[in-house]
């Protein structure tokens, strides 16, 4: 490059599938968009439980239907209270067909995801990519000056900060996090069963936390499996033939013999939000701006609302002739994601803490809730519509139409 920085009028920062799929968005949504990130093989094994907005937004992008026959749908939801206390909640049962939908959404592995992505961005008019990571960034007020690693110069006038929990952009933006670490850690990997799942997502409730077997493509599933940090550390030290035997007790041989595949992970479990969404030209997507347990599939479906909601504010900013970064544009970023998170947050919290807890009340709430949950039919509808977003999120963040329509992506 030049000496003189090459302007665009917005630069992502970061290539996980938050950012990928912002910067696709981004650009198909009008703005001349940087992509800095690595190319990088994504070795992990973990897989994302895409939820019904997120598949509309994937779709929208071009992305759903490169990847849909390597994933699994999600046609029922099982809850199993597997805490061995006096006082247990009923089985509840949540099937996609009493809302009107074939599934809730599908599990996908998240290399299959990320790759689709990487594809699709090498096709989108509009969208640069620069191999690299950014070494500083320093807002001012027309934009944001980026210098990366090998030493190139760029700047943006909004800059999306996709760069994960320990974020370089939330820092240069000046904005906080608060953080509080939860003392429980989730061991991650996948099996080959003997039996069909049938697309049943099975979740077994543990006095440590939730153990979910989600559905993958053929007698496979994937696990979430929540416990105290010593439990987790023992398990991922146990053989192949050993975390086997231990993933079919805990499932109570529903999917019959067991077989673990390679590749295992543990991951310390922690709440982070940060006291702003964006500011000073800056706006933060994926764990930049939310860090949740993984309880109730939230974490990637946040993050794909965080970059549907950026994509369609630009777009609106950009086809006016405004500035995507303009102080407007910020403050109804900030506005719409801090519902959206903070309210996802606070039912997760909640639902954790009533898990682990032994104060007897809170026991006989949580199994009273389940129960009401489980037993009244427009309630039930309304917790699995509320599950996969929230009802009010397209009302508060999308481009409004003089007729009152959405001019945006549906996400």
């Amino acid at each position: 490059m030049s000496n003189a920085p090459v302007t665009y009028d917005v630069a992502v920062v970061g290539g996980g599938p938050a950012g990928l799929s912002a910067a696709i968005a981004l650009a198909q949504a009008g703005s001349n968009t940087l992509l800095i990130a690595r190319r990088t093989p994504y070795a992990d094994n973990r897989t994302t439980a895409l939820l019904g907005g997120s598949i509309d937004f994937l779709t929208g992008l071009g992305l759903w239907e490169r990847c849909r026959d390597q994933a699994a749908p999600l046609v029922e939801m099982r809850l199993v209270d597997d805490t061995a206390r006096l006082i247990r909640a009923p089985e509840v049962c949540f099937s996609a067909d009493e809302i009107g939908l074939e599934a809730f959404g599908y599990n996908i592995e998240n290399r299959v995801l990320v790759a689709a992505l990487e594809q699709r961005a090498t096709e989108i008019a509009g969208l640069m990519r620069l191999d690299d990571e950014a070494e500083t960034v320093l807002s001012n007020d027309a934009d944001v000056a980026i210098l990366t690693t090998s030493g190139a110069s760029l700047s943006a006038r909004l800059v999306v900060g996709a760069d994960g929990r320990h974020s370089l952009c939330r820092e240069a933006a000046g904005i906080g996090v608060t953080k509080r670490e939860l003392n429980q850690a989730a061991l991650t990997f996948n099996i080959a069963h003997a039996r069909p799942h049938r697309n049943v997502s099975t979740e077994f409730h543990t006095s440590h936390g939730p153990c979910v077997f989600v559905p993958l493509p053929g007698n496979r599933c994937s696990i979430v499996w929540v416990t105290s940090p010593r439990e987790a550390e023992r398990l991922l030290a146990l053989s192949d033939g050993e975390l086997s035997e231990a993933a079919e007790k805990q499932s109570h041989s529903i999917f019959g013999s067991v077989r673990v595949e390679a590749g295992r992970h543990v991951f310390p479990l922690a709440i982070e939000r940060p006291k702003q969404f964006a500011h000073k030209r800056i706006v933060l997507v994926g764990e930049a701006a939310h860090v949740i347990p993984p309880i109730g599939a939230q974490g990637l479906n946040l993050g794909l609302r965080d970059a549907s909601d950026i994509a369609d504010l630009v777009g609106e900013a950009v086809l006016a002739g405004k500035d995507p970064g303009a102080s407007d544009v910020l403050q109804r970023y900030n506005f719409a994601r801090r519902a959206d998170v903070l309210s996802r947050t606070f039912v997760i919290d909640v639902a954790n803490r009533s898990l682990l807890s032994d104060f007897l009340p809170m026991q006989s709430l949580r199994a009273a809730g389940l129960h009401l949950i489980g037993s009244i039919g427009p309630l039930r509808r309304l917790a699995m519509r509320e599950g996969l977003a929230p009802s009010w999120h397209a009302f508060r963040a999308k481009p409004r139409t003089p007729m009152g329509r959405s001019a945006g992506r549906s996400g």
